[in-house]
């Protein structure tokens, strides 16, 4: 295979979801990665699988409801880890948690996460990330079955794991996200995670103490009656990847299915919910 490849960097306008649209659309093509930057969003395809037409089904491109522009270059030996040292930012929550690449330097923090990025789909959605990270340290764990629905990089569920969570299952739909987490929860010493590539269909006859899902509203939305049919009594879910305006239509969902509001935690209009049963 070559190593030159085309990069595209787009500029988005509003920014979010925008560059969630344009990620989730362009994966439907042969580009191959994807990282966030201030603006937008870069996206790199090997040029072999390049032709002048491949934007033509980016549906996002010809929306009124988003400003894009975008500029295109031809690249030699992309240094993925050069662009990651460059745009990947560690995450600490609250003092206790610190989520980072190698090549960011230890901090002294109870719980240390090491997430080898590579190539991936950005490394947005640190609000929802955040949260959700707030919302596990806040929760006893030790013991707990737990889910990781939607598990990206598996940071959650390695987390979780951290915490003392027993037995942890981390499913993705994605095929790079299932191979990094398997990375991801060896990296960290993991021993009690199981990672799956599937959606929820994977969820049958299965039981969990606490659920994490960090995806978005409409998966969720869908998604919804499995959570709860598949969590234990006593159970909690925790939900993020959705904006305060979202709220009502998450809330009514999980209201009818038996589901209590407890807690909320927002960052910048995102949020992340906890639901008792």
């Amino acid at each position: 295979m070559s190593n030159i490849y085309i990069g595209y960097h787009f500029t988005v306008t509003p920014k979010e979801p925008g560059v969630e649209i344009l990620i989730a659309q362009l994966g439907e093509t042969p580009f191959e990665s994807f990282i966030e930057t201030d603006a937008g969003v870069s996206a790199y395809i090997q040029k072999e699988l390049w032709d002048e037409n491949i934007l033509n089904d980016i549906q996002i491109l010809e929306s009124d409801d988003f400003k894009i522009e975008y500029t295109f270059e031809e690249i030699d030996q992309v240094n993925w880890n050069e662009e990651w040292e460059k745009n990947f930012e560690p995450i600490e929550v609250d003092n206790t948690c610190y989520v980072r690449a190698p090549f960011h330097e230890k901090k002294d923090v109870q719980y240390d996460i090491v997430i080898e990025p590579k190539m991936s789909f950005g490394t947005g959605h640190h609000e929802t990330t955040f949260m959700m990270i707030q919302h596990i340290l806040e929760t006893e764990m030790k013991g707990k079955k737990t889910l990781d629905m939607g598990c990206g990089t598996a940071i959650l569920a390695i987390l979780a794991e951290m915490k003392g969570a027993s037995p942890i299952d981390a499913i993705d739909i994605d095929n790079w996200c299932y191979l990094n987490s398997i990375e991801n929860a060896e990296r960290n010493n993991c021993k009690e995670i199981n990672v799956y590539e599937g959606d929820a269909a994977l969820l049958q006859e299965k039981k969990y103490d606490i659920i994490i899902a960090n995806i978005n509203r409409n998966i969720l939305l869908n998604d919804m009656q499995q959570y709860v049919d598949c969590l234990n009594p006593n159970g909690t879910l925790f939900l993020s990847g959705f904006y305060e305006e979202d709220i009502p239509f998450i809330d009514a969902s999980c209201t009818e299915k038996g589901l209590t509001l407890t807690k909320k935690h927002q960052r910048n209009n995102w949020v992340a919910l906890k639901y008792v049963n």
